[in-house]
């Protein structure tokens, strides 16, 4: 059980650096307002979603603790980020606002993870 976990591990911080790495390669773009959502980021967002309620599935079959509060609040922030990829998605530009949004609960998703124990 334990390669299992492992492997959906992975495959989470795959979709987390798909995510940050797409919202990365636009900042220049949001410093001239052109920037937009990639399809990366919303894939990353969709690969998390997946693989966290995996993890969490996981980890609760194999008699691990899991914090529900870190877990619900993370979920909260994910289903953010990716309501707003999701319908921004096929917008030709995105408000500096929002995108700077999307990055920075991505981010804080990630000091969640790291930092909460």
């Amino acid at each position: 059980m334990d390669v299992l976990i492992n492997v959906f591990v992975g495959l989470h911080i795959i979709g987390i650096a798909s995510l940050l790495g797409g919202f990365l390669t636009q900042m220049k773009a949001m410093g001239a307002g052109t920037a937009r959502f990639v399809p990366a980021m919303l894939h990353g967002a969709l690969t998390m979603l997946v693989t966290g309620v995996a993890l969490v599935g996981l980890n609760q079959a194999d008699d691990h603790t899991v914090n529900n509060v870190k877990i619900g609040i993370k979920l909260a922030v994910l289903i953010v980020i990716l309501g707003l990829v999701y319908v921004k998605r096929d917008e030709e530009k995105v408000e500096k606002a929002l995108f700077g949004a999307v990055g920075g609960l991505t981010v804080a998703n990630i000091f969640i993870a790291v930092l909460w124990t």
